[in-house]
């Protein structure tokens, strides 16, 4: 397809004389292969009598006549019958100041002159993201906190200006970076989510200010560094529960799914699971024959910014709920009670509620029970305990897994019945405090009592106190017994002596039929084991 360029043409009003001359100047830009157009004048239908067009300074074809420095295979010029010069399939050679030269009726001379450049592009633009993954749709990838190189390139003749431009969704055709090489690089590292627009490589032909880019969508990929957050909310059959798994902050949104972890560490399809799907929250409801005690449940996180094994995940393992607490409690009529439950071990947490009688009717807040909950805490308040209120209190806890329930059991009785305990207790600790306190004197008055008027007699009479140890733990004392001679310092001195009696009737039959010389011998050898001086 040829292109005919635009020719500026120059009206010149020629004024009727016999002779005279006029004169004017241009500029044409044309490409390689198009054709071109040098005005010589233009004055209506006047036909010029001979018509030159030199090229800088050389001759190169006249009206009528041929091209006297182009070989015949080069016939790319032509004159036309207004001057103009027609050239076909311009080249880069081409370019260059074009005289023309023209003799028109009534001898007037009209002179052109005329600036030809032969331009290219730009064309072949480049634009190169990376490193990145191309999607389907020509959409590059690229993950948060990684380099990402950029490269421009382009080609235009005369000369080029190469420019990196930037639009987002907080800036519109922004320029990045803009040099007149031949190619421009440039590079973004730790890259973040603001980065993420269309990048547009452009080129501009510095002299025809004709202009070419390639643009790119280039998509930052990221995920939070927390872990997904599981919970969950109870439903109204409690044997039901509802698991909710939330993970915020992704782009774009990541694959959640439910499942049953078995102490594999695959991916979620390769799982037990329950509900998968492409989100930031994720619900799922299991009912009681779906769980168990010590049942893992896991909400796995997976997404293309994360690495194959490195998904995120939170779980939590499944416990029935165990409420522990008194089993007997006793307390007096007309008086106040509270009983006490607690439950912090089931997972999912258990909905506890205290009941009454077999029957187990639920028992509501009033007038003569107040229910309160301290934590991990169930306690229930009963008002002016009456003999009504004796006997057996649940304490319910129930959660998806089980039902578990403590009893206790209330024992009311009457004030009287009391009346007569406490004052025994009291009798019997006064009695056993009075003994305490005797004995305490006793002890502490011992040496006056032992060494006091019962040993001063027995050294007024001069007695000898014998004392002997017998089997059956008594003591026999010999009524008679040698006294000592006195001492020179005027004192009697008693002999104490020990004697084993034997507990047995044989060993008294022995001791009987002992000799009385045996005896006498026996008693002969017995040495005093103190003397005492009083």
């Amino acid at each position: 397809m040829e292109i005919v360029a635009t020719v500026a043409l120059l009206h010149l009003c020629l004024c009727a004389t016999v002779s005279g001359s006029d004169s004017t100047e241009t500029a044409l830009t044309a490409a390689p292969g198009d054709v071109v157009r040098l005005p010589c004048y233009d004055v209506g239908n006047e036909t010029a009598t001979l018509t030159t067009w030199m090229k800088n300074g050389r001759e190169i074809i006249t009206s009528g006549g041929s091209s006297p420095n182009l070989s015949p295979a080069g016939q790319r010029f032509k004159v036309l019958h207004d001057g103009t010069l027609s050239i076909k399939e311009v080249i880069p050679g081409d370019e260059g100041t074009y005289m023309c030269s023209s003799t028109l009726p009534g001898n007037n001379t009209f002179h052109a002159r005329v600036l030809l450049q032969v331009t290219r592009g730009p064309e072949n633009i480049s634009a190169s993201i990376g490193p990145a993954t191309t999607l389907s749709n020509g959409t590059l990838i690229v993950y948060r906190g990684s380099t990402v190189f950029f490269n421009c390139s382009g080609s235009s003749y005369p000369s080029q200006q190469l420019t990196w431009a930037f639009r987002g969704a907080s800036s519109s055709n922004e320029s990045l970076v803009t040099n007149s090489e031949a190619w421009l690089d440039f590079r973004i590292e730790d890259i973040q989510p603001r980065a993420q627009g269309v990048y547009s490589c452009r080129a501009n032909n510095t002299v025809t200010h004709q202009a070419a880019n390639k643009s790119t969508e280039l998509l930052v990929y990221y995920v939070p560094d927390r872990h997904p957050d599981c919970m969950w909310a109870p439903e109204n059959d409690t044997s039901h529960v509802q698991f909710i798994c939330t993970w915020s902050g992704a782009y774009p949104p990541p694959t959640l799914c439910w499942g049953e972890d078995k102490g594999d560490q695959g991916p979620c399809w390769e799982k037990i699971f329950y509900a998968s799907e492409v989100t930031e929250s994720l619900s799922v409801t299991l009912n009681r024959s779906m769980l168990s005690e010590g049942q893992v449940v896991r909400c796995m996180a997976q997404h293309q910014a994360l690495a194959q094994g490195k998904e995120k995940s939170c779980s939590f393992t499944l416990k029935p709920p165990y409420p522990e607490g008194e089993p007997l409690v006793t307390t007096l009529e007309a008086t106040s009670l509270t009983l006490t439950c607690s439950e912090a071990m089931s997972i999912p947490p258990a909905n506890t509620t205290w009941r009454k009688g077999l029957k187990q009717e639920l028992i509501v807040p009033g007038s003569k029970y107040v229910l309160s909950v301290e934590g991990p805490v169930f306690k229930l308040t009963i008002l002016n305990i009456s003999k009504d209120d004796e006997g057996v209190y649940f304490c319910r806890s129930e959660n998806p897994l089980a039902v578990r329930e403590l009893e206790v059991y209330l024992t009311v009785k009457s004030s009287s019945a009391y009346t007569g305990a406490i004052i025994g207790v009291f009798i019997a600790a006064l009695i056993v405090g009075s003994a305490a306190i005797v004995a305490k004197l006793a002890y502490s008055g011992r040496h006056r009592i032992c060494l006091g008027d019962g040993f001063g007699q027995m050294e007024d009479s001069g007695d000898v106190l014998s004392l002997v140890e017998s089997d059956d733990d008594e003591q026999i004392f010999q009524d008679a017994v040698p006294r000592l001679p006195p001492l020179t310092n005027g004192h009697n001195t008693t002999l104490v002596q020990i004697h084993r009696i034997p507990s047995s009737d044989h060993e008294d039959a022995e001791t009987a039929d002992t000799s009385p010389q045996q005896q006498e011998d026996t008693v002969q050898r017995e040495e005093p084991v103190d003397l005492l001086t009083f």
